[in-house]
């Protein structure tokens, strides 16, 4: 079935800004007194919020002092600012889905200030998505909440049944299953077992996705 709206994920999936993220948090935690590996952390993290990030790390052990999470926040963007690739293959797909007339979004727990960031580097990139980003600031709970994907479909006029999500973390992948939308998983680097095991139809090439949504 042809979707009704495409919901893209940004991070992972529209920009490739997680490593910087996710090696800055390995870093800092390591202060704190929780020594993680990068694939602990990216399992631990990936598709939260910051404030989710670091109330698990304090669970865990780190000691996570009153001021981190805005903290987090002004030293995240200030090396987004540095610069964020495009995943490769992802402008093509919106090309082909412009060209069908195809709506598409974005959704994403990270904050309006940081798609600003990271979707601003790329001025063609940022004036396509203006009017179709949606954070979790919008809404009651973010990921693995269904609210936000419900809400950027309410938004766009579509059904939530003729939805397709794509996402790269469990947390977004559950967040799609919650609303009940279809979802492909992004895996350029495993097996996305993560990812299957919430529901979604992983694939491992933004080639492959146009396929898949029947373009």
């Amino acid at each position: 079935m042809t979707p009704a709206l495409v919901i893209f994920d940004c991070d992972g999936v529209i920009v490739d800004s997680e490593p910087l993220t996710l090696t800055l948090l390995r870093d800092d935690l390591a202060q704190r007194g929780l020594a993680l590996e990068i694939s602990q952390v990216t399992s631990l993290f990936v598709g939260g919020t910051i404030a989710s990030a670091g109330q698990r790390a304090s669970e865990l052990g780190a000691t996570i002092p009153e001021g981190w999470v805005p903290d987090m926040y002004a030293r995240i963007y200030a090396l987004l600012k540095l610069g964020v690739d495009v995943i490769p293959g992802v402008l093509p797909v919106m090309d082909m889905l412009d060209q069908a007339k195809i709506p598409y979004c974005v959704a994403s727990n990270g904050r309006m200030a940081k798609m600003e960031i990271t979707l601003g580097q790329h001025p063609a990139l940022w004036a396509r998505m203006q009017g179709r980003m949606f954070s979790a600031e919008h809404v009651p709970s973010p990921k693995p909440a269904p609210d936000l994907f419900l809400h950027a479909a309410q938004a766009l006029g579509a059904a939530a049944a003729d939805c397709v999500v794509i996402e790269d973390s469990a947390t977004g992948a559950r967040a799609a299953r919650n609303a009940a939308m279809r979802c492909y998983g992004f895996a350029p680097h495993d097996t996305g077992a993560h990812l299957s095991a919430e529901g979604a139809q992983v694939f491992h090439d933004m080639s492959h996705l146009p396929e898949l949504l029947r373009l």
